[in-house]
């Protein structure tokens, strides 16, 4: 034997013995095991009802609200028909608003998004030497705060630095709340969980278009005439599939192939499973009931072959039903803290005459 032979010798043998044992394949039974999602939160008792208790808490001068105002104001956006809703409302009142010297138009139209997104909004009244009316500002709501003592508001954005209103110098239209008359709450509440709902499934069908393997299936490959080179060439072809450009067709040739070698097994088609269009019609049709605000007002398109019907009609009924309650409600509150007449609404009509721009001429 000739010392090349030897030495090929001698690394084979040391290779076969460096080689790990193959791991015993355990005989064990599989053990099985359950998990849940948790237990739903009810509105009436649970754990929420212990808010109920609390009310308004005390922080130093003022009071907390009784729901966090930063929240309402993320959930502002939470979905197109929340928001949407609210600002057809602020846009009929802002567009029938009469502005007068001591309130303009502009900060009624931010009085009126605190109370329909926050239940609460503010005025506050500028004097002028001589103590008596010079204008109404509009005082954000989502730092606002009521203070133990009637008459104190303040400002608050942080703890370190908060601003005190002149004493009674600050008016507050709030949305009436059952359980205390400190704060008001917007009356949408109870739709919050169906416009996060339609969020949700929004957010899920991004990440699933996103993702793109998104573990759909498993290629479930038993036929021996598959070499190992053609294996390998199809897993590289899946992993392409992957981001942008995914959902690739995908041709393989196995010539002399069994029938059931080549099998896809679906692991869950979420596309026909996760009910997409009737999660947003379904909660979509809970914010605008929350609302109140028919669907064709916003531009929304029918499901159906006869629509929604007058569209006309519909305006006019809610313009009653809705609008009307609002002016009267801001205008008479706001009319009796200042002494005088500074809130003033037209009627809402349909055919209103344009806006004229005024000639620079």
């Amino acid at each position: 034997m000739t010392k090349r032979n030897r030495r090929a010798q001698a690394q084979a043998q040391h290779t076969t013995a460096a080689a790990p044992p193959p791991a015993p394949i355990s005989t064990a039974p599989a053990q099985s095991f359950a998990f849940d999602l948790g237990d739903p939160e009810p509105v009436i008792g649970g754990r929420s009802a212990l808010l109920e208790y609390a009310e308004c808490l005390q922080s130093g001068d003022w009071y907390e609200p009784p729901v966090s105002l930063s929240a309402l104001a993320r959930l502002l956006r939470v979905g197109a028909h929340h928001e949407s809703a609210l600002r057809f409302k602020i846009n009929v009142l802002a567009s029938t608003f009469i502005p007068s010297p001591a309130l303009s138009a502009e900060a009624f139209s931010g009085f009126a998004l605190d109370y329909m997104v926050l239940g609460n909004a503010y005025l506050e009244r500028r004097r002028n030497r001589l103590g008596e009316l010079l204008e109404l500002r509009h005082a954000l709501g989502k730092y606002t705060r009521r203070g133990l003592e009637a008459g104190r508001f303040f400002f608050v954005t942080d703890l370190q630095s908060p601003h005190e209103f002149p004493r009674n110098d600050l008016f507050q239209l709030r949305e009436p709340d059952i359980h205390q008359e400190i704060y008001g709450l917007p009356p949408y509440l109870g739709a919050l969980q169906s416009a996060m709902l339609n969020e949700s499934a929004t957010l899920f069908r991004r990440r699933y278009y996103n993702n793109g393997s998104h573990a759909g299936f498993i290629l479930y490959l038993t036929d021996a005439a598959q070499s190992q080179g053609d294996v390998d060439k199809m897993r590289e072809q899946l992993t392409k599939a992957k981001g942008s450009g995914n959902f690739k067709n995908l041709f393989y040739y196995a010539p002399g192939g069994k029938k059931e070698g080549i099998q896809l097994i679906p692991i869950g088609e979420v596309a026909a499973k996760d009910d997409f269009l009737n999660i947003k019609n379904t909660s979509r049709d809970d914010v605008l009931a929350a609302h109140r605000v028919p669907p064709q007002l916003m531009g929304m398109l029918p499901n159906n072959v006869g629509g929604f019907g007058d569209v006309e009609k519909a305006a006019m009924v809610f313009a009653r039903n809705e609008i009307a309650p609002l002016q009267a409600r801001m205008a008479h509150a706001i009319n009796t803290w200042a002494g005088r007449t500074v809130c003033t609404f037209k009627p809402y009509v349909l055919q209103d005459a344009p806006a004229t721009t005024p000639s620079l001429a």
